[in-house]
């Protein structure tokens, strides 16, 4: 890429707008994930006897649909952020390469 076309596109206003909210909604995504995690490792570290206790009379533990749910958690949230940025991120990213690209 040439030094004029990344100075131009760096310097449009939507591509700022872009910057922005893709990072803001990713350190939001980040901190939700983080919570999450860190939340089942505490409880792991913590408080292994209520990950222990049995769900009836079979082998299953409450810690196994937990760590469950971390992984879905993790499966959403990236779903999340694939649908944002496959609809504004990528309208953004078309706007900036038209106007650029004149």
């Amino acid at each position: 890429m040439d030094a004029e076309l990344a100075r131009r596109i760096a310097s449009h206003p939507k591509y700022q707008e872009l910057k922005s909210k893709r990072s803001s909604f990713g350190w939001w995504l980040t901190a939700a994930m983080m919570v999450v995690y860190y939340g089942f490792i505490t409880l792991v570290a913590f408080d292994k006897q209520f990950l222990a206790q049995r769900l009836g009379d079979g082998v299953m533990t409450i810690g196994i649909p937990i760590g469950f749910g971390v992984i879905v958690f993790t499966i959403v949230i990236t779903a999340i952020y694939v649908r944002r940025a496959n609809s504004s991120y990528d309208d953004l990213s078309e706007e900036i390469a038209k106007a650029v690209l004149k």
